[in-house]
């Protein structure tokens, strides 16, 4: 059974080690879940220098895919839980997602694929 379901997908860049806060937030906001990739970074807080070498910063990246209807609570989560208020904590913005494949439940003892 294939049910229509229109997502947004929550992108979410923070320091290394701040993604299990995000994640946290996330869930208990209502998302079932995120996916987390390292990344480097360089904005305009975080130029940092080792012996006059500049040093890239590592990143967390978090993807949340997330049914439109419960972007706006998720995403006022994450703001809230990962400071992103405050310079050099992070950034987060929400792409809509024209097509998703993969995402299934189990309703009913039978299987809803969302697409």
């Amino acid at each position: 059974m294939t049910e229509k379901t229109s997502y947004d997908l929550i992108i979410t860049i923070v320091n290394k080690g701040s993604s299990q806060m995000v994640l946290k937030a996330s869930k208990a906001a209502g998302a079932e879940g995120g996916t987390t990739i390292m990344g480097r970074g360089a904005g305009i807080h975080e130029t940092k220098t080792l012996l006059g070498i500049p040093i890239e910063p590592e990143k967390e990246i978090v993807l949340t895919a997330i049914p439109q209807e419960k972007t706006e609570k998720v995403l006022s989560a994450i703001l809230e839980s990962a400071g992103l208020n405050k310079p050099g904590a992070g950034v987060a913005f929400v792409v809509e997602l024209k097509q998703v494949a993969g995402i299934c439940h189990l309703v009913d003892g039978k299987w809803v694929c969302h697409s």
